[in-house]
C-alpha cells in the first residue's frame, strides 16, 4: 500500500545560499489522471508506474475502485499500480468523493460502459476561474447521447442508436474535452475524427497508451483520428507515467531564483522546451536532455523582456508553468509580461498573495500583468490558494528577506506529493509546521 498522506499546513521559508545539486521529479498529476481514467475504460489490464503519491491522483484512484475495478499495488513499490478490468455488471455508484478534483469527468466514459447512464456531482479542484463543461457536452452530444444538468452535477445517457462515426471540432484545444472525447469513443467502439484536438503531452501520451491497448490514433495538427483495433492478443498493458514537467519547470525557478545551479531529472527534456527557452532568453544558461533538465550557472543576465503567455498551441507554454515563471521574474531585470486566459481566476489568487511580499505587479486585465524587476521581496505570510499560487509562492520566498510562512499546504499537496521535500533537498531553509 502507499503511505498515508501527512497533511500539512503551513511552511516556513527562510533565505539561504544558492539552490544547488541533483532531483528526480515525480510522476505528472496532469498525466496521470487521463491515464488512469483511459485505464478504467479499456477492456484490459493495466499496470501502471510512476504513479504520483499526490492527493488528486489518491482521490482518482480510490473513484475507480469504487466504480468496481479490482485494483493491486505491490508492497515493493508505492507508485505501481494494475488495474483490471470490471467483471461482470456493475451498478454504478453513487461518487461524491469526485466533486473533491477537477478531472473526476475523465471518468464518465468508463461509467457509460459499465451502466449506459451515470451521473456525477460538478468537478471540483483549483479555483481559478471559470472552467466550463459545455464542450464536454457538446462531445457527449456528438455521439448522440442525452445530458441532463442540475444545481448538484450532470447526468450523461448513451444513445439507443450509436453512430459508426463520429465527427467532431473543437473550438479550442482543450485537454479535457479532447479526453472524454476520445474515451468516449474508446468505450462505445466507435471511429472518432476531432478537429482542433490537444497537443499536450499529456493527452498525446494518453494517445500513445491506447495505442498500446489496441487502438489506432493517429494525430497531426489539425485532425485527430481514433479507430477500434482488435489486435492479435489481448493480454496485460504496460503504461508509465511521465515525469512532472511542471514540477521540473517550478524547480527549475527556484534554483535559476537564487543563483543556483542543479540537474532536474526524470523528466523529458522536449516537455520543458517552453521554460528552457524562456530562461536562456533571459541570460540563464539551461539544457532540456532526453530525460532531465540541466542548470549549469554562469551566463549574465539579459535584462530582455519576459513574455511569458499561456496556449493551447502545439508547442504553446503550459498555463502552469506561468505561476513559478513569473516568481521568478519579480528578481530579474527588465519589463515582463505574464497572461493566462485558460485559467481565468488565476491571478487574482496569485498577485494578491505575491503584493503581501511586496511584489508590485500591474494588473492590464483580469488574465494579463506586467512587472517590472529586480524587486525587493520581503518575508510575510501568505496563502496557496491553489496548486501553483502555492509553488509559486515558494519560489517568491527563497528569495525574500527574512521569513516567509505558507499556509494551505494542503492544496500544493493535491499536485506534488513533496515539492517543498525536493526543495530541501536541494538545500533550501523550509520547515513544515504539521497537525
Amino acid at each position: 500500500m502507499m503511505p498515508a498522506l501527512t497533511t500539512s499546513y503551513a511552511v516556513t521559508v527562510r533565505p539561504g545560499p544558492p539552490l544547488v545539486g541533483l532531483v528526480t521529479v515525480d510522476g505528472s498529476k496532469n498525466a496521470a489522471l487521463p491515464l488512469l481514467a483511459a485505464a478504467a475504460a479499456t477492456d484490459r489490464m493495466v499496470q501502471l508506474s510512476n504513479v504520483p503519491h499526490s492527493a488528486d491522483v489518491d482521490a482518482m484512484l480510490a473513484l475507480i475502485q469504487q466504480i468496481g475495478h479490482p485494483m493491486a499495488r505491490p508492497t515493493d513499490d508505492p507508485h505501481s499500480v494494475t488495474l483490471m478490468p470490471v467483471t461482470g455488471h456493475q451498478p454504478v455508484p453513487d461518487l461524491p468523493g469526485a466533486a473533491r478534483i477537477r478531472a473526476s469527468y475523465y471518468l464518465m466514459p468508463a461509467l457509460l460502459a459499465a451502466s449506459g447512464t451515470a451521473r456525477l456531482p460538478w468537478p471540483g479542484g483549483c479555483r481559478i476561474g471559470d472552467r466550463g463543461m459545455e464542450q464536454h457536452f457538446k462531445a457527449y452530444e456528438a455521439f448522440g447521447d442525452k445530458v441532463e444538468v442540475d444545481d448538484h452535477g450532470y447526468q450523461v445517457t448513451v444513445a439507443e442508436h450509436d453512430p459508426d462515426e463520429v465527427l467532431l471540432d473543437l473550438p479550442f484545444r482543450s485537454r479535457g474535452t479532447s479526453v472524454v472525447a476520445v474515451l468516449r469513443a474508446v468505450v462505445g467502439g466507435h471511429r472518432l475524427v476531432l478537429g482542433n484536438p490537444n497537443h499536450s503531452p499529456e493527452f498525446t501520451g494518453m494517445l500513445a497508451a491506447l495505442r498500446q491497448a489496441g487502438w489506432r490514433a493517429d494525430l497531426d495538427t489539425d485532425r485527430l483520428v481514433v479507430e477500434p483495433f482488435r489486435p492479435a492478443t489481448m493480454g496485460p498493458v504496460s503504461w508509465q507515467v511521465p515525469g512532472d514537467k511542471i514540477e521540473a519547470g517550478t524547480l527549475a525557478c527556484a534554483i535559476t531564483a537564487t543563483g543556483g545551479t542543479g540537474r532536474i531529472e526524470g523528466v523529458h527534456g522536449e516537455d520543458v522546451a517552453p521554460v528552457v527557452e524562456l530562461l536562456n532568453w533571459a541570460g540563464i544558461p539551461a539544457l532540456a536532455t532526453p530525460d532531465a533538465l540541466v542548470l549549469p550557472g554562469g551566463g549574465q543576465l539579459s535584462g530582455q523582456p519576459l513574455r511569458a503567455v499561456a496556449s493551447l498551441a502545439p508547442g504553446g507554454l503550459d498555463a502552469d508553468f506561468e505561476p513559478p515563471l513569473l516568481a521568478l521574474a519579480l528578481g530579474l531585470p527588465g519589463t515582463h509580461l505574464f497572461a493566462d486566459s485558460i485559467n481565468p481566476g488565476r491571478h487574482s489568487n496569485l498577485l494578491p498573495e505575491l503584493a503581501r511580499l511586496g511584489a508590485t505587479i500591474k494588473e492590464l486585465s483580469s488574465t494579463q500583468c506586467r512587472l517590472t524587476g529586480p524587486q525587493r521581496l520581503t518575508g510575510s505570510q501568505v496563502n496557496a490558494t491553489d496548486i501553483r499560487t502555492g509553488s509559486a509562492l515558494l519560489v517568491a520566498a527563497l528569495t525574500a528577506r527574512g521569513a516567509t510562512t505558507v499556509t494551505g499546504l494542503d492544496q500544493l499537496r493535491r499536485g506534488h506529493a513533496d515539492l517543498p521535500g525536493k526543495l530541501r533537498t536541494l538545500g533550501a531553509d523550509i520547515t513544515e509546521v504539521t497537525r
